[in-house]
């Protein structure tokens, strides 16, 4: 049988997913909590990722070695890199970098040592399917929130985009940073901490991966003002949202 683990990168977002899990139980590994159970007929583990590069694989490798999970699906939050995602919009990843793997002049720039590669591909049919969903599900989000909690936002406008996201052990805030990645990666959408990391472990098993990350900040001098507010807000309610979707529609 199946079994889709769902791994969500604040405790905001895990809590929404398990309220949907009627029969949940709970397994420590590693210091971290995993929760099986099942939504929508499949069979689910839902997680923290954790922060940074090595610990997301950690969970990863986990989820994999010892719950059996073969196939992953990542939400969570990210800062806008390129000029045209906005906050509250929605990017679903086609590949992942990190955008500071530098093991030059040893190998090129980005490249994996040993790999041979540079960026990480999503599943191309689990990530269709979750681009189908996030729509419906910022519909939902929409529906379902007061106009009092959009922050100001146009919710009813956001987008949703797809492409590179880009990851990396710093939590990018200044708008110095930003600019200096857009100009090196210029065709990344967003920045995070984890998905790169978690698509080399994928790859590495073979497990397909799909990832979705709502923009939180525009990874800039505001950026820890936003981040806070959004994921209190908002980012919670569309992970679950994207969710019920996603497995709503896939075969069991």
């Amino acid at each position: 049988m199946s079994r889709i683990a769902l791994v969500s990168a604040m405790h905001e977002e895990l809590a929404a997913v398990l309220a949907r899990m009627p029969d949940e139980h709970k397994t420590v590994v590693a210091g971290r909590e995993f929760w099986v159970g099942h939504w929508h007929g499949h069979e689910v583990v839902a997680v923290l990722s954790r922060i940074g590069k090595v610990a997301a694989a950690t969970t990863a490798t986990t989820l994999i070695e010892r719950f059996g999970v073969n196939r992953m699906v990542f939400t969570g939050v990210a800062g806008g890199l390129a000029a045209h995602v906005n906050v509250g919009d929605v990017v679903v990843a086609r590949e992942f970098i990190q955008h500071d793997m530098d093991a030059s002049p040893l190998f090129a720039r980005y490249e994996v040592p040993l790999t041979g590669m540079t960026c990480f591909p999503a599943d191309p049919h689990l990530s269709d399917a979750l681009a189908g969903a996030a729509p419906l599900a910022l519909q939902d989000l929409v529906a379902s929130l007061h106009r009092d909690a959009w922050l100001g936002l146009d919710l009813a406008a956001a987008r949703v985009h797809q492409g590179l996201v880009a990851s990396g052990d710093r939590f990018v805030s200044t708008t110095l940073e930003s600019q200096t990645l857009q100009r090196e990666l210029p065709r990344a959408l967003a920045v995070e901490m984890e998905c790169a990391a978690i698509a080399q472990v994928c790859h590495d098993y073979g497990v397909p991966l799909a990832a979705v990350r709502t923009i939180s900040d525009r990874a800039d001098d505001a950026a820890h003002v936003d981040f806070p507010r959004f994921i209190r807000s908002i980012a919670s309610g569309y992970s679950a949202a994207v969710l019920d979707r996603l497995l709503a529609q896939l075969p069991i």
